[in-house]
């Protein structure tokens, strides 16, 4: 076949183009094909672990990758929803996913369906004992149950004799882990801990969860600890324990300006930070060098725990701000 001058023209411009860009039509080529997925949630605290996510992003998309975040809208239902991502991310012909298995009985077989299908899994932020089950070969986050330890015993130290964790997720491995950590944190400390259990729907409702901190506080006054399983959940059990007319502890898992500036000021004891940041950039970044290079580090990525008190507060206030912690 012969081309005219002027296609010759066009196709010279678009050869220089390509190189002036970095992109090789085989880069072009890989990047329509080859796409790490990273399914995640949507509430403040995973709005950290997605500016982690957006920064391990330009890495992989420099190398002519491409990268999708889906987020659950809330955690409603978030079994059959989470499925429901892991479908989206299969029958987009993700080359990778890296998510958190948040519900095994519900999210394990398509987890398995994707690495059956060829599809590179990682877990992040929860599953850290799901490996097996679902054929991923590294987890990246915190050891929840030893971030929950950690809370409990550094509240019994302080004082604390009877601690609640307001779970408003229950079913959750991750968060049933880090109650059941606080639990035996505060026994070991010669303390007790139950979980105050919440409909998922209580999750961020902060009329709900002040409520409910409330009114465990009043019927019980041996409780001096409230621990809660999110930064969100901390400001709505603050606002409880102060209607409640109560002197308990406050604690709580993940960070906000208000949790910080609540421990600096001295009116909470505690948070533990798994720092997401960390958990999103790791998450994309391992995913993408897993399905190029087969590239896997030699143990799971413990992001967490991280204990925030008055001591560092302010030093972590800044990352805050910036969107790192």
């Amino acid at each position: 076949m012969k081309f005219s001058r002027t296609a010759k023209i066009a196709a010279a411009f678009a050869v220089a183009a390509l190189a002036l860009t970095g992109v090789n039509a085989q880069a072009a080529s890989a990047a329509s094909t080859k796409t790490v997925y990273v399914l995640g949630g949507g509430d403040a605290f995973f709005a950290v672990v997605k500016n982690g996510y957006n920064a391990g992003a330009k890495s992989v998309t420099a190398a002519g990758w491409k990268t999708v975040w889906l987020g659950l809208k809330n955690y409603d239902n978030v079994g059959p929803d989470m499925v429901k991502l892991i479908a989206t991310a299969v029958s987009q012909k993700a080359t990778a996913i890296a998510l958190p298995d948040w519900v095994p009985t519900a999210m394990n077989a398509s987890i398995k369906g994707a690495v059956k299908k060829g599809i590179k899994v990682i877990l992040y932020n929860a599953g850290q004992d799901q490996l097996e089950a679902t054929g991923a070969p590294i987890y990246i986050g915190s050891d929840e149950y030893l971030a929950g330890q950690t809370g409990g015993k550094f509240m019994a130290k302080n004082g604390a004799k009877h601690l609640i964790c307001v779970n408003t997720t229950p079913g959750s491995t991750n968060l049933e882990a880090r109650c059941n950590g606080l639990a035996d944190g505060m026994k070991s400390g010669g303390g007790k801990g139950e979980q105050l259990e919440l409909p998922a729907t209580s999750f961020a409702n902060a009329t709900a969860v002040a409520n409910a901190v409330k009114a465990k506080l009043t019927s019980d006054k041996t409780i001096d600890a409230v621990f809660t399983i999110s930064s969100g959940d901390a400001d709505a059990a603050a606002n409880g324990i102060k209607a409640a007319g109560s002197a308990a502890k406050l604690g709580t898992f993940d960070l906000s300006t208000n949790v910080l500036n609540r421990i600096k000021g001295g009116t909470q004891a505690v948070a533990i930070d798994q720092q997401g940041w960390l958990e999103g950039f790791q998450a994309v970044v391992t995913a993408w060098q897993y399905a190029a290079y087969g590239i896997v580090p030699a143990s799971n990525i413990l992001t967490g725990p991280s204990l925030i008190t008055k001591s560092n507060a302010a030093q972590v206030i800044k990352g805050v701000k910036t969107g790192q912690r």
